[in-house]
Formats: C-alpha cells, sequence, structure tokens
C-alpha cells in the first residue's frame, strides 16, 4: 500500500474515532448531572461535619459550561473505547501476518474489559479517596475546590486504576514476544504485592483495611493470572524449541554422509 493509502486510511480511522467519541460525548452530556451529584457528594458533606463552607467552586462565567463539555468528553472516550480501539486495531492490522492478527484480537479482547473495569473500580473509590481527605479540614473552616483541579485529581485517579488493570495484558504480551520470561516475573512477586497494596491504600485510604484489600484483590488476582499464562507459554515454546531443535538433529543426521553407517 503506498504512502498516500496509508494516509487516508489513517485519516479514515481517526473520523471514525472522533465520531464514536462525539456519540460517546452525548451520552456523557446526558450523563453530566447525576455524576456530578455523585462526584460531589463526598465535597458537600464536609460542610455537615466541619459546621463550615463546603462546595465545587466554578470561578468564572464560562467555567460551568467548559467543565460540562470537560466532563462529557471524558465519559464519551471511555464509552467509546471500544470503538476507537478497533478503529487502532484495524489500521494495524493490515501489515500483520494472520497470527499476529490473532494475537493482537486476543489482546484487544482482553484490554477493553479490564481498561472499563478499572474505570469503573476508579469510580468506586474516587468518592472514599475525596473523603478521606478531605475529612482533615477543621471545624468552622470552608473547603472550596476549584472545579477544574477537581476533574483532573477525578481523570488522574480513574486512568490510573484503568491503566493498572492492563498491566497483566501488558506482562502477557511482552512475554509472548519473548523478552522477558514468566519466571522471570514471577521472582519479582514480592515487590509487586508491596507496590499494590501501596496503590490501594492511596486509592482507598478509608478508615478500614477492607476496601483496601478489596481493590487490592482483583489487581493481585490478575497480576497472578499473567505469571500462570506466561509461564504456560514458556513452557510450550520450550517444547516447540526441543522439538525443531530435534528435527534439525535428525535432518543433520540424514543429510551427513555415512551418518546411517555410523547408526549401525
Amino acid at each position: 500500500m503506498a504512502l498516500w493509502d496509508h494516509l487516508k486510511e489513517l485519516k479514515n480511522r481517526l473520523i471514525k474515532s472522533a465520531v464514536g467519541v462525539v456519540i460517546g460525548g452525548i451520552g456523557g452530556w446526558i450523563l453530566y448531572d447525576p455524576l456530578l451529584k455523585a462526584l460531589a457528594d463526598p465535597v458537600n458533606r464536609i460542610s455537615q461535619q466541619t459546621g463550615g463552607l463546603s462546595a465545587i467552586n466554578f470561578g468564572t462565567i464560562a467555567s460551568p459550561f467548559d467543565f460540562k463539555l470537560q466532563m462529557s468528553l471524558l465519559i464519551g472516550v471511555v464509552i467509546s473505547s471500544p470503538i476507537w480501539i478497533y478503529q487502532l486495531w484495524a489500521f494495524i492490522t493490515p501489515g500483520l501476518t494472520s497470527k499476529e492478527r490473532r494475537y493482537t484480537l486476543g489482546y484487544m479482547a482482553a484490554a477493553v474489559p479490564l481498561f472499563l473495569a478499572g474505570i469503573w473500580a476508579g469510580w468506586l473509590v474516587v468518592p472514599q479517596v475525596v473523603r478521606a481527605l478531605t475529612q482533615f479540614t477543621p471545624d468552622g473552616s470552608s473547603s472550596v475546590i476549584d472545579a477544574r483541579t477537581y476533574i483532573e485529581f477525578v481523570t488522574r485517579m480513574v486512568l490510573v486504576l484503568g491503566i493498572a488493570f492492563l498491566v497483566p495484558v501488558v506482562l502477557v504480551g511482552i512475554n509472548m514476544a519473548g523478552v522477558i520470561s514468566g519466571q522471570t516475573i514471577l521472582k519479582a512477586w514480592r515487590i509487586t504485592v508491596f507496590l499494590v497494596f501501596v496503590l490501594a491504600a492511596i486509592a482507598a485510604p478509608g478508615a478500614d483495611a477492607i476496601s483496601m484489600f478489596m481493590l487490592a484483590g482483583p489487581l493481585l488476582v490478575l497480576f497472578f493470572a499473567a505469571i500462570g499464562i506466561c509461564l504456560m507459554n514458556d513452557k510450550r515454546r520450550e517444547r516447540r524449541q526441543a522439538k525443531r531443535m530435534a528435527e534439525t538433529e535428525a535432518s543433520a543426521d540424514i543429510a551427513t554422509p555415512g551418518s546411517e553407517l555410523k547408526n549401525l
């Protein structure tokens, strides 16, 4: 395919992805009010605890509109993730072999639900994080949070957990590529468990440890499941290499003059 055809194909894929994001953004515009109410609820409850003012602040006249537009587009990106991820896959597949296409399709089939599950987990823990961090507001004081700062905080929290759920897929991918073995990943299980619990403690710093374990549990299950897949793939690779070496040696013996007499 010529360069111009590649650029034309890329343009078509980008347009389809943008249409998907816009359609998802329309859904985000509709869902904005209930989602904002859920996000603002932990902040609004601070006033009941401290007796002071607590609210999300819009600093300019256009801030409410900008905030709603940003939130709608963010929700649209999440809702339309299967569309733009598929468009990305469809753009790169013409240059892949049939085997590589099956691999990438399998990664996509695992990555999309895992990413959405991480987004959902982030959505569940964000109110707890806000509640835990704002509970240090002194009695009688006010906590007025800028809307733009608040949306950036929520976005980071949600995306971090969404990406964290993709780590097992990445580990399996680099193992399939032969970059790292399952045994090497398994040797780092202690530091990985420690990092998972640190992330869970940051994302769910409630007074009890139940929320932390509820968040760390799925991450650990995904991590060790990825290790199991990597170990099984290593064994298959070793069997294929052993079989290939045996066939090569057999072919060499047949091709070597006098090898049959030596064997006798």
